[in-house]
């Protein structure tokens, strides 16, 4: 009940900041009366908020703080929700706050860092070159005279978070409960992926984690640098990398002048994204302009891993099958790698999303190369969820926002050019390694050597099992007696009398052996 109480409060003033802005419009569908609603909470004013719904949802959110800056972030991968349009205008929502106080920067470093900051710092910039909803970044140098950019924590952000993460989860829930058609787009698991998204990012020590393992990745590749982490003067709340020095990649007036051919830092571009994501499966997915520096030799720089994206191995390979299918027109090879994979449900005609697919590729792949965007394909091919009750795919909406981020980059640097094209033959080369046959005959290779290696142990353990039975008789609990019989009223053995039978069998094999 409190908690229903205070989750009420905390709408009613959420409310009426979305209503001042004109952004309660996603209500509409649901709430008949939402117009007189916002007009209600508005107090009968007329709405500040001017521009497009995206743009107004923008500014509210932006008022509404950290968390629903976030939020609006994330929602901008979700164009399968809220439209093209308006993924795009949240795609642009600022993470910019005003700076809070240094004598609170140099406060958090002292409590964090053992010493605190007159021990690991010979000066440090009280005015921050960024600050943004989680922390902000001050230049320093350390003790031992390298420069260093040093990130901190905001005050108070950890619980105004949970605050917020609580409402979250408490309208989740009442939309499950209350809206059946919603249940299909996990309202509760949702909230629970951004949850653990904003975690990992209030704890700058998985930040530091995330750069060292992309900057392993990439070692011995002068083409792509990722700064060094201070794991010395790195903590809970605050992170310190290397100070890197660069041209911002949307700068090409500038980079021209520094002797920079464009069209070849859109190359590096193009094969850093095609690595991180086929590769490696880790990739940086926020790699905005203000990410991503050019340095002197001409190499990419990358800052801020607070958000990064994962894709496992046959994610990656469904991914690049459905390329293909796509690219080379096969629309039945990328239906029915749909199917494959469990994204569509096979109750679903593979006919009709053979010809959904069709419909989302010719007006894109009909285009002039240079105006081709995969990242647009794979966001029009997300909003026909509906129609064939795909479940959601959180691993690759991330990744969708990724390429229109890179390929929005790819148009500073050369409108003219398309980076998917540079990157053909790594993607081509790829293919032919991880799906033609021999691929797969090292799949099922590696997975009965995998199967081999585990065979001892399994036998370790049953023959373990077996002395045990015989040197002190069978002694289960009650809980485990009824795990066992638990299906046996229905005709059939549970998992766990499965296993337990398993067990005995191997156990006299390895008697009469």
């Amino acid at each position: 009940m409190i908690r229903s109480l205070r989750n009420l409060h905390r709408l009613l003033t959420i409310g009426r900041v979305l209503a001042r802005h004109d952004a309660l419009f996603l209500l509409e569908e649901h709430l008949p009366l939402t117009r007189h609603l916002s007009a209600l909470l508005r107090g009968g004013r007329p709405p500040v908020g001017t521009g497009r719904p995206g743009e107004r949802l923008a500014e509210a959110l932006t008022e509404l703080g950290p968390s629903f800056i976030k939020l609006g972030q994330a929602l901008s991968t979700r164009a399968d929700l809220l439209g093209e349009e308006m993924a795009a205008d949240l795609s642009g929502l600022q993470d910019k706050l005003p700076p809070f106080p240094a004598d609170e920067a140099r406060r958090i470093i002292d409590e964090e860092l053992d010493g605190g900051l007159e021990r690991h710092f010979s000066s440090f910039d009280d005015v921050p070159v960024a600050a943004a909803s989680i922390a902000q970044v001050h230049f320093a140098v350390t003790a031992d005279g390298r420069e260093a950019a040093v990130k901190i924590l905001r005050p108070g952000v950890e619980a105004k978070f949970r605050q917020d993460i609580d409402l979250m989860y408490w309208l989740a829930e009442w939309a499950e409960l209350t809206m059946p058609r919603l249940r299909r787009l996990k309202p509760v698991e949702t909230v629970k992926t951004f949850e653990d998204s904003v975690t990992l990012e209030m704890d700058l020590r998985f930040e530091a984690a995330a750069a060292a393992e992309l900057a392993e990745n990439f070692q011995g590749d002068d083409n792509f640098k990722v700064p060094e982490v201070d794991w010395l003067r790195t903590g809970r709340r605050v992170l310190t990398l290397e100070r890197v020095h660069g041209i911002p990649v949307d700068e090409v007036d500038r980079l021209r002048e520094a002797g920079f051919d464009p069209v070849d830092i859109l190359a590096k571009a193009a094969e850093a994204m095609f690595n991180q994501v086929f590769r490696d499966g880790f990739f940086h997915a926020d790699m905005h302009p203000g990410n991503l520096f050019i340095g002197e030799s001409g190499n990419l720089i990358a800052v801020d891993f607070g958000i990064m994206g994962r894709v496992d191995k046959n994610t990656r390979r469904f991914l690049g099958e459905m390329l293909l299918g796509f690219l080379s027109g096969d629309y039945r090879k990328v239906a029915e790698v749909h199917f494959a994979a469990g994204y569509v449900p096979a109750d679903q005609s593979i006919d009709s999303f053979t010809q959904a697919c069709r419909s989302i590729a010719e007006p894109i792949l009909g285009r002039p190369l240079h105006e081709i965007s995969i990242a647009k394909l794979l966001g029009q091919l997300f909003q026909v969820t509906e129609t064939f009750a795909m479940e959601t795919q959180p691993q690759l909406l991330l990744l969708q926002k990724s390429m229109l981020v890179a390929e929005g980059v790819g148009r500073i640097l050369d409108p003219h050019i398309n980076m998917w094209q540079l990157a053909q033959p790594l993607i081509e080369g790829w293919m032919r390694s991880n799906l033609g046959p021999e691929a797969r005959v090292k799949d099922v290779v590696g997975n009965v050597v995998g199967s081999l290696e585990r065979l001892p142990r399994l036998l370790a353990e049953t023959e373990k099992t077996y002395s045990m039975l015989v040197g002190q008789g069978l002694k289960l609990h009650p809980d485990t007696v009824k795990s066992i019989l638990g299906d046996r009223r229905r005709g059939r053995p549970s998992s766990a009398m499965l296993a337990w039978g398993l067990a005995l069998v191997l156990a006299v094999l390895l008697v009469l052996k």
